[in-house]
């Protein structure tokens, strides 16, 4: 029989084994973009309808001073359905991720300032999608929209 100490090295060697590098970037866009699409999805009905009840959540829990409740409802809204849509497609992946930071930090900000363990996590997988880009393994570089990330192998 393995004795614990053993079976732990061999845990920790397999664990050690490196993950390509386009297998953690994938994982983070489709992580993150699964959140902000979940939350698209509650303010909708049909396709793209926006419902009564998100225009009364922007006008009172989500309240912006810097814009209207019907204009950030709008601007939400269809934020959480495209930019999480291109991540998964990991099409302008830098720039949707960019918005959904953004969009977090208005969410700190304005709406949950106590929340901010919730939005650190959604910032720590969209931090490497605006430095490294998508990955090999997305639109952006079958289209040429990006190169190589910096410091992964072409295999990754």
């Amino acid at each position: 029989m393995a004795s614990i100490t053993s079976i732990y090295g061999r845990a920790a060697a397999l664990a050690e084994r490196p993950l390509p590098p386009s297998l953690l970037l994938l994982v983070a866009r489709f992580g993150i973009a699964s959140v902000f699409f979940a939350s698209g999805r509650t303010k909708t009905a049909g396709l793209l309808t926006i419902t009564d009840s998100t225009y009364e959540l922007f006008r009172s829990e989500y309240a912006l001073p810097i814009m209207s409740p019907v204009v950030a409802a709008h601007i939400a809204t269809y934020s959480e359905h495209l930019f999480p849509i291109l991540l998964v497609l990991g099409l302008f992946t830098r720039p949707a991720a960019l918005a959904l930071l953004g969009m977090t930090g208005v969410i700190q900000i304005f709406v949950y300032p106590d929340a901010w363990p919730t939005h650190l996590s959604w910032a720590g997988l969209l931090l490497p999608l605006i430095a490294l880009g998508a990955g090999n393994w997305s639109l952006d570089r079958v289209l040429r929209l990006e190169q190589r990330t910096p410091g992964f192998s072409q295999r990754s």
